[in-house]
Formats: structure tokens, C-alpha cells, sequence
């Protein structure tokens, strides 16, 4: 169910999240009054006021915390991501020498590059892994060995330097696929807000339909955080999500510098 919502488009989103949500919670003191009598609930003013403050305070502390958790979480994935378009543009720079084991390490560069933007990212919206970006990973690990063995000591070092910076990288954007928000959280965060809007239904306001207003303000502060903490709690799925354009920017700028070569070749 989350993986559905975090896969909606944004105001699609928002309504299942929010607006639903929210419209459900303003029934909410309407069916309490039609089952309680006003002078019943207004005896609860006093006591349920100092309890809801109570709960409201202990739920805003954990909203909070978790908005600012997943929001840590999505920048995480933003910065694996670069870490990893680092690495290979570092790659690339050490292998541009015209050697065959150079050449081949180049291509498998660009073939890992092109799986992860093809195949990986794809996946990880869905919660999965890319099979041929691990494949061609596995390829490039082959190649860059080869290319170590006919250089110095220090450049073999820091080859597989930026092979473990990529390898690390690519399995944490993969981990952060899967989502950011444990499962007891979104427990709390639910029961939570449930709670917290079910205890304005008990109180006794001669209005009704200012209480079912301040009922729908309250929910949908409520919801709309809840919301946010959906659209960032999968940092590859959605139209919130981590865009691949440092891996992208990586490759086409070695295309551009195989094409200038080849060109100065010729």
C-alpha cells in the first residue's frame, strides 16, 4: 500500500492522503454528537483538553522526528548517488590512455553506467534490484583488475578505491529503495494521528460545525505531514525521487570525450 501511494502522481496522492482522509475525520463529531447529547460531552472539556494537549504534543514531537528522519534519508540517496557518478568519472580519467586493457575497462565502465541508468533505477521504484547492472558491475570489477595489473601499485590502489566508493554507493541507493521509514514507526505514526484527531470528537462545542472545522484544520495539518513523509519515505519511486542525472552527466560527458577522440584519431 505504500509502495502504491508513493508510486502516485502527486495531487492523486494527496487526495487518497489527505483530502480522504481528512473529509472521514470531519464525519467524526457529527456521528459523536448524533450518539452523545452536548451536555454529555461538555463535561469533557476540561479533562479531555489537558489529555489532548498531552497527546498532541507527544504526536507533533514524533511527526517532526520523522519528517526530518526521511527527509535525511532522501539526501542520503541524493549523496550516494553523486558518490558513486564521482567514482566513475574519477574511473574514467585514469583510464584514458590508449591501451587495450584501458579500452576495455572504459567500455565496461560505460556498459556498468548505462545499467544502472537503464535497468537499476527502474527497478528500485519497485523495490528491486537491477540483475544486469549487478552483471555488468561484476564485468567492470574484471576489466579494472586487468587494467591494474599493467600500472603502478598506487594507481591498482586507487582503482579499486573507487570500485569499492561505486559498489558501496550502488548497494546503499539500493537499501534506501526499499524504503526509509520502519514498519513500528508507520505503526506509531497511524495510531498516532487516529488518536489524536479521535479526541477532538469528545469535546463539547455549542457550534457543531465550528468544532467539525476545527476538527478538518486539525487532520489535514495531520495528514499533510504524514503526506510528506509518504512522498520522501521511497527516495527512487514517485515524482519525489532521486534523479540519476549525476550518473547520466557522467556518461555523456565520456561520450562526448570518446567521440573527440576518435574525431582526433581519424
Amino acid at each position: 500500500m505504500l509502495l502504491f501511494l508513493c508510486a502516485l502522481p502527486l495531487w492523486l496522492g494527496a487526495f487518497f492522503t489527505v483530502v480522504v482522509p481528512t473529509a472521514l475525520a470531519m464525519l467524526g463529531p457529527i456521528i459523536v454528537r448524533k450518539r452523545y447529547p452536548l451536555s454529555v460531552l461538555v463535561k469533557n472539556n476540561e479533562i479531555a483538553g489537558f489529555k489532548f494537549a498531552t497527546v498532541g504534543v507527544i504526536y507533533a514531537v514524533i511527526l517532526a522526528f520523522a519528517i526530518v528522519a526521511v527527509w535525511d534519508k532522501f539526501n542520503e540517496a541524493e549523496a550516494l548517488v553523486l558518490k558513486e557518478a564521482g567514482a566513475a568519472a574519477t574511473l574514467y580519467r585514469i583510464s584514458a590512455v590508449d591501451e587495450p586493457s584501458a579500452r576495455s575497462m572504459r567500455a565496461a565502465l560505460d556498459n556498468y553506467l548505462t545499467a544502472a541508468l537503464e535497468d537499476d533505477w527502474p527497478k528500485m521504484a519497485v523495490e528491486q534490484e537491477g540483475q544486469k547492472a549487478a552483471r555488468a558491475l561484476d564485468r567492470l570489477y574484471s576489466a579494472a583488475i586487468q587494467f591494474g595489473e599493467t600500472k603502478r601499485q598506487a594507481v591498482g590502489v586507487e582503482i579499486m578505491s573507487e570500485l569499492a566508493a561505486i559498489t558501496e554507493a550502488r548497494r546503499g541507493r539500493l537499501h534506501h529503495a526499499m524504503g526509509v521509514v520502519p514498519s513500528a514507526l508507520w505503526l506509531m505514526l497511524v495510531f498516532g494521528a487516529v488518536l489524536t484527531i479521535a479526541f477532538t470528537f469528545f469535546f463539547g462545542l455549542e457550534n457543531l460545525k465550528s468544532q467539525v472545522t476545527m476538527t478538518g484544520g486539525l487532520a489535514s495539518i495531520v495528514f499533510l505531514g504524514l503526506f510528506v513523509i509518504v512522498s520522501y519515505d521511497h527516495p527512487f519511486t514517485g515524482q519525489v525521487f532521486v534523479e540519476p542525472h549525476p550518473i547520466k552527466s557522467v556518461l555523456d560527458d565520456f561520450h562526448a570525450a570518446e567521440a573527440l577522440s576518435a574525431a582526433q584519431r581519424q
